[in-house]
């Protein structure tokens, strides 16, 4: 496909200061430093890089024992930023996340206690186990970043990304994320097993004593200057009215032929095409380029539209996946 007419017009005065290779050259360093020591998972590892890039939340969902902590915590060590874990149980309080005031009697006074939300880097491990209250919480930080303690209301440094993981098997016990709160997430990866000759090299290395240790890409004030250059990658108005026409055809999927209409009960929101340009310059700015072009967004559909599709119990009934239906999609819109 022809990436010329999707490039910046030389009269466009919002042209970054910088070359995107130098931001590239960052983050693809930051995928080097995360390859070294998660073995696999090569898609959800540059996805994550993507969201983190773009200023997005990702909701993770795989089998335990797949190295999704191991995967954040190499993150933060590699951007140096601060990383909390936080285990989500049934009797998880809204507290025990962002925090309480304590009386001090030495000082006649109460001293706010911030929790593990004030963190650069969240893993909010298997969020569906927490009631609702809980997972409310959470949730409020990451769309206002900042968190109200007993009527007082506390900012969060920035950076802030939040990773949420659900385990695919299990639902018993739990608590099932509202669809206005997965709208919140800009993209749903999916981990899955490794190969076998990944899992070899995951024996050698966990059974040798080999602890590959990442090194610092970046810091803090890099991380806020790409997030902030990401937002000036060029994005055409063919390519803006593409990415609109892909949301708008799971509400909308009669007007596109979709044959798979009938499945669908809710489509996406406009949240949805946001995350689908910010993520598409995200990627542009991960391949060296200051323009967005269609097959950016066609790649980043899937992670950002699978968790926003809502199937109805006939699609549940005939087997159909919200894969099916994004790949149809992808199919049936017309590409400029």
């Amino acid at each position: 496909m022809p990436e010329d007419k999707h490039k910046r017009p030389k009269i466009d005065e919002n042209i970054t200061d910088k070359s995107p290779d130098s931001y590239s050259e960052k983050l693809l360093l930051l995928e080097s430093e995360i390859k070294k020591v998660i073995i696999g998972h090569e898609s959800a590892i540059r996805e994550l890089i993507i969201a983190f890039a773009a200023g997005g939340h990702v909701l993770l969902e795989g089998v335990p024992g797949i190295a999704k902590t191991l995967l954040v915590k190499t993150l933060s060590e590699c951007t140096g930023c601060n990383f909390s874990r936080i285990q989500f149980t049934p009797d998880l309080l809204p507290a025990d996340i962002t925090g309480t005031k304590i009386y001090r009697f030495e000082k006649s006074s109460f001293e706010t206690v911030k929790g593990p939300v004030f963190s650069n880097i969240i893993l909010a491990d298997e969020i569906n186990r927490a009631p609702p209250k809980v997972q409310s919480a959470l949730l409020e930080a990451m769309q206002e970043k900042q968190v109200t303690i007993q009527g007082d209301r506390h900012g969060i440094t920035p950076p802030f990304f939040v990773l949420a993981t659900q385990n695919p098997i299990e639902s018993e016990g739990t608590y099932p994320l509202p669809e206005a709160q997965t709208d919140r997430f800009m993209l749903k990866l999916m981990m899955n097993y490794p190969s076998k000759e990944e899992e070899i090299q995951i024996i050698r290395n966990f059974t040798g004593g080999i602890s590959p240790s990442p090194e610092k890409i970046i810091d803090n004030s890099g991380i806020l200057e790409i997030q902030s250059e990401i937002r000036k990658i060029y994005c055409g108005s063919p390519v803006e009215n593409y990415a609109a026409e892909i949301v708008d055809s799971t509400r909308h999927p009669e007007k596109y032929g979709i044959t798979h209409k009938d499945y669908i009960e809710f489509g996406a929101s406009p949240r949805a095409s946001i995350s689908l340009i910010l993520s598409a310059k995200a990627k542009a700015m991960m391949e060296k380029r200051d323009y967005v072009i269609p097959d950016d967004l066609r790649e980043m559909a899937r992670p950002v539209l699978r968790h926003r599709i809502i199937l109805n119990y006939k699609a549940e009934a005939d087997g159909i996946s919200t894969e099916e239906i994004i790949d149809e999609i992808l199919l049936k819109v017309k590409i400029p």
